[in-house]
């Protein structure tokens, strides 16, 4: 069965000819009211037009009622051209939802340094209102890459709020943040200010804290948008909601990594802050050699004690404490175990990794995914 958005949101997805593959590649998501809103983009300094856009209006802090979304090109690194030719894309979608451009945010995502086919996408856009009424499903399947599956999540507060998530993203994963986007829709009632001041934190710990490959998109972003339609609703328990299916987002984009065959988590305690925790967590993540070992059912537990080294978070070798799927192998000295139970517990979907630092009482976790010969063959062959 379909997910469907919350009250007051309509998506709508279609095939315009942007994806050689002929898949959907166009979509969009329209509010019947205005949005108080959040978002995140990429610190790249070769940031897309969209991201730049968005930014601008998020700066504006004016209300938004449609997000427009193209997959399949970046419409990265194209000048002056691009940026005008994303702006358009908010005209002509601003225009048959009969709302003003600066209500609606673009997003793009694919392969960099191509303009976009604007004559499809043009088409496209003045047919979207015919696809109206499709699933969140749906619209998670067209914002997606390489991506081998939608990524959806959803929760529903107390007093009968929903919040739905959707999310795209398999490689070029890192934080701050990876070629990923991130939405939320809401109809809970949600002061802009308060939700902008609590939305950098969730996605440090959420989307922030997933690694494929240590490189960073030009294009990634989070979005979350709230109509209202609901009524108030208890901002604690709506940010609780809300970081828990960012999280559920956030592993799913880990577990879909490019050639992975298996989740990688990596817990952190005993650490001297968050920040640090993060630190050590991420690095272990995003390591080839860790992450090969994970592939390879191995138990190499040194090169957990090699990236948290490099991590630039305080450890204390003396108290510093690693287990594997559970199973102790350092307590500030080796520790025996069953090499070959250990290797066997390793052969599932999930591979945990939990290490204390010894050093303070902060936490942090961070997700990736195994190194397999098949993330090397999917981007050799990428454009070609």
């Amino acid at each position: 069965m379909s997910l469907t958005f919350p009250t007051g949101f309509t998506a709508a997805a279609m095939a315009a000819g942007i994806k050689p593959s002929g898949r959907t590649d166009l979509s969009g998501v329209t509010s019947a009211a205005d949005c108080t809103w959040a978002f995140a983009g990429t610190r790249s300094t070769t940031a897309a037009a969209c991201v730049t856009r968005n930014r601008d209006l998020y700066a504006q802090g004016a209300p938004i009622r449609a997000l427009l979304v193209n997959a399949g090109n970046a419409n990265a690194a194209t000048g002056t051209r691009g940026a005008h030719d994303n702006a358009d894309m908010a005209d002509a979608f601003g225009s048959v939802l009969n709302v003003q451009p600066e209500a609606v945010l673009t997003a793009s995502t694919g392969i960099i340094g191509h303009l976009l086919p604007m004559d499809k996408v043009l088409s496209g856009i003045e047919h979207l209102p015919d696809e109206l009424g499709s699933g969140a499903d749906a619209f998670a399947s067209a914002i997606m890459t390489t991506d081998t599956r939608p990524k959806t999540a959803e929760a529903t507060l107390s007093g009968g709020a929903r919040i739905v998530g959707t999310a795209k993203g398999s490689g070029m994963i890192h934080p701050d943040m990876a070629t990923m986007f991130a939405f939320a829709f809401t109809d809970a009632q949600i002061d802009q200010a308060a939700l902008r001041e609590a939305f950098p934190a969730i996605v440090n710990r959420t989307f922030n804290a997933v690694t494929v490959d240590g490189d960073t998109s030009t294009n990634d972003m989070a979005v979350v948008l709230c109509n209202g339609q609901a009524g108030a609703t208890d901002l604690q328990e709506f940010l609780t909601a809300l970081e828990g299916v960012m999280r559920d987002l956030a592993r799913q984009i880990a577990a879909d990594g490019e050639g992975a065959t298996k989740l990688l988590t990596v817990q952190v305690s005993g650490a001297r802050s968050e920040a640090e925790a993060l630190a050590a967590a991420r690095t272990c993540c995003v390591s080839p050699l860790l992450k090969s070992a994970v592939h390879g059912n191995d138990p190499n537990w040194g090169r957990v004690i090699m990236a948290v080294g490099r991590s630039g978070a305080g450890v204390n070798i003396e108290k510093l404490r690693v287990t594997v799927q559970g199973h102790p192998v350092f307590q500030g000295k080796p520790l025996p175990y069953d090499d070959a139970q250990v290797s066997e517990s390793m052969k599932a979907e999930e591979v945990v990794f939990t290490i204390d630092l010894g050093v303070g009482d902060a936490r942090g976790e961070a997700w990736g995914c195994d190194l397999s010969a098949e993330y090397v063959s999917i981007n050799a062959d990428y454009t070609t």
